[in-house]
């Protein structure tokens, strides 16, 4: 088993006052507590071992228990009965191995570590004898006052960097420090007075993991059986998951043959097997949330109840699968008997109305009738009871909310949807409500969101045109709608796209006799500097729509980048420009007193339309050919196209160094990053526009470059 270190209590009798450590650690795991250490360096083992007593009675199963170095107090304690999961030592406490040695392999072993010398006497024990370290102090806490040099989130990050075992922060954490420490590599935060000195440790704590689970996917495992149409059991659950916003994950309990219009057989593997599957997972994944839903007999029943005894996930969510649509009991005698026993492992139980009546054990004679069932068996099985009122002969279809242990009852209204696409309906509420707790919302909120996702799904059932019987709700309908199916694309997918899509473009470039003849030397004056000429004109007006981009720019960083190039274009370029063409008068009217080319105008007319007709990312999406496909005839100075243009004496060799400048090479690839990471956050046909824009200016380009020899043909 994998342990859930997420949420860490440390007790402290002291903090604790007059509510007392049982109290606070019951009310801290009803909050989400997942691991609760006891700590009290003033008691006797004997006071120790009934201190463990009570906190197992009271922790019920629903968390993680170890004690604080009294090694001897957690064997008596287990010796009475009480459930102690392991011990968490010091590095002068009793020996780890001997923990191990006598409380055996599946027993919790944690280890204070603060320095790279624990961290090395650590690493020299044997695999498996330490679960986990406590590495800390993060920062001063009254709560222990001898403890070491603080070491910050950046210390715990170096710390927990050097070594493969989880490991938890502890030592003056606040609810504050949740977001840096998770991302420093915390595996869990442990708190003390965060906890035990609130007036409502319930409320505190599920703050806290809230704010854990906020920064991760959820982790739901579906015990389930299947339906090979799609739209129940197992399947039904995994879409569900996915489209609330969890990492789903089966076991199978049962295999069925069935379709929309029913079921045809079913084939109930071992429960061997099924525990097998169990153990794999929770083995080497820490399980947010559990749904539990077909479970075909007894010897399955008693499989799951007893893997939810050894792992304990914080959240599980039942969904009793009991009565057929016609009506029929599903389970026989021996099986309803144990269902009813798994009831109290249970956080929410999903029952419809015939469910609801079977596990009450009388008929329910109205709504009214069955929200007062339904409170009956939650104080009955301690576990909070969703009744659902989808088999109401009625107008509408409201589900309620019992928890009788916290005086929780919520109503739910809704109006029937006429749909004959209700097939695992129950599934996908179950399903979707259990990775809404996970994610960190309470029950009523977890209620809410699960129906309007349902209902939404129900609305868009008839869509899919799935089988000719009941079929089954669309669940990804809203996120699609609201969505798209098209992949979030990476800026350096992007930038390999785009420059996939010119390949051609750079291939007739770079065979253009006017690139071939600047490449060999061969190339008349008179078409040089008639292009140079074209480029001046070119460059005056790029420049300005480089500044159109900086006056857009999102940021800072971009803002001043494109101001740098536009004034590179005025300041640096032209004056090579003007060498050639004015070299008496430098930059000056004269440098721009040629008449524009036909491809000159229709290039500059496609970047002024995207500059005072777009936006940013167009604007940069348009120019960044001419950054990138200068730089990439760098290749002329570096000889690919022959060995003459490495020549001095070649007559344009101050020009072809000019592609293979490195500043301008390192400005081209802050071109591509700015332009593709906008492209990016754009959505897909948006991004598709910027491309076109792209790919224009590429093509412009290749135009550009082929006009000198068209104006003077070679020969």
């Amino acid at each position: 088993m994998i342990a859930d270190l997420s949420l860490y209590l440390v007790t402290d009798p002291e903090l604790c006052g007059d509510r007392g450590v049982v109290e606070t650690v019951r009310r801290a795991v009803d909050g989400g507590v997942r691991l609760v250490q006891l700590r009290d360096k003033n008691a006797t083992d004997a006071e120790t071992v009934q201190q463990l007593l009570a906190l197992s009675e009271v922790i019920d199963g629903r968390a993680l228990l170890v004690v604080n170095d009294r090694l001897d107090a957690a064997v008596a304690a287990r010796a009475h009965g009480a459930r102690v999961d392991g011990v968490h030592l010091g590095q002068g406490d009793a020996s780890v191995l001997r923990a191990r040695r006598v409380l055996g392999p599946d027993a919790l072993i944690g280890l204070t570590a603060n320095t790279p010398a624990h961290l090395d006497a650590v690493h020299a024990l044997p695999v498996g004898t330490v679960d986990y370290l406590g590495v800390g102090v993060i920062r001063p806490t009254p709560t222990k006052a001898d403890h070491p040099a603080p070491l910050g989130v950046e210390g715990f990050r170096d710390l927990a960097a050097r070594t493969p075992l989880p490991c938890v922060a502890i030592g003056g954490v606040g609810i504050d420090d949740t977001e840096d420490l998770r991302d420093a590599g915390a595996a869990g935060l442990a708190v003390v007075s965060a906890l035990c000195a609130v007036a409502d440790p319930a409320a505190t704590a599920a703050a806290f993991r809230r704010r854990w689970s906020a920064g991760s996917v959820p982790r739901i495992l579906s015990i389930a059986g299947s339906d090979p149409s799609g739209g129940a059991g197992i399947q039904a659950d995994l879409k569900s998951i996915a489209a609330n916003g969890g990492y789903g994950m089966a076991v199978l309990t049962a295999l069925t043959a069935q379709n929309t219009r029913g079921v045809r057989g079913v084939h109930v593997p071992p429960a061997e097997f099924l525990r097998a599957q169990l153990d794999a997972v929770s083995d080497d994944i820490v399980i947010d949330a559990v749904k539990i839903g077909m479970l075909a007999d007894a010897s399955v029943i008693r499989t799951v109840s007893a893997w939810l005894d050894d792992v304990r996930p914080p959240i599980v969510v039942l969904d009793p699968v009991m009565v057929a649509t016609s009506g029929d009991r599903l389970l026989d005698p021996a099986a309803e008997r144990e269902l009813r026993d798994l009831l109290g492992r249970a956080t929410l139980i999903t029952p419809n109305l015939a469910e609801l009546a079977v596990l009450s054990g009388r008929a329910l004679a109205d709504w009214e009738d069955a929200q007062s069932a339904a409170e009956e068996l939650s104080r009955d099985v301690g576990a909070a009871v969703l009744v659902k009122g989808g088999h109401l002969d009625a107008d509408d279809a409201p589900d309620a909310l019992r928890d009788a242990r916290r005086g929780l009852r919520q109503e739910f209204p809704g109006e029937r949807i006429p749909s004959r696409n209700t097939h695992g309906t129950g599934c996908s509420l179950s399903s979707a409500l259990a990775t809404r707790l996970a994610r960190g919302d309470d029950p009523v909120a977890a209620v809410r969101a699960a129906r309007a996702w349902l209902r939404e799904s129900l609305r868009a059932g008839e869509s899919l045109r799935v089988g000719g019987g009941a079929g089954p709700i669309h669940h990804f309908a809203g996120l699609w709608r609201r969505g798209g199916t098209e992949s979030a694309t990476e800026a350096t997918d992007i930038a390999a796209d785009w420059w996939e899509r010119i390949a051609q473009t750079r291939a007739a470039i770079d065979e253009l006799p006017f690139i071939r003849a600047l490449a060999d030397g061969t190339l008349e004056r008179e078409p040089f500097v008639w292009y140079l000429a074209q480029d001046a004109l070119y460059l005056r007006e790029y420049a300005r729509v480089l500044a159109e981009a900086a006056r857009l720019a999102p940021t800072s960083q971009e803002q001043a980048f494109w101001a740098e190039s536009s004034r590179g274009s005025i300041a640096g370029e032209l004056d090579l420009h003007a060498s050639w063409l004015t070299p008496a008068q430098g930059v000056s009217a004269a440098t721009f007193a040629a008449e524009p080319a036909p491809a000159t105008v229709a290039y500059l007319d496609h970047l002024r339309s995207v500059a005072f007709g777009g936006d940013y990312a167009e604007i940069v999406a348009a120019v960044l050919p001419c950054f990138w496909l200068y730089t990439d005839l760098g290749r002329l100075h570096a000889g690919e196209f022959g060995e003459h243009a490495q020549n001095p004496e070649h007559p344009y060799a101050s020009w072809l160094a000019t592609y293979a400048d490195p500043a301008f090479e390192e400005a081209t690839r802050a071109a591509v990053v700015h332009a593709t990471v906008a492209a990016s956050a754009a959505p897909p046909e948006r991004r598709a526009r910027l491309r076109r824009a792209f790919e224009a200016s590429s093509a412009h380009e290749l135009a550009f470059f082929a006009a000198p020899l068209e104006s003077y043909p070679v020969g």
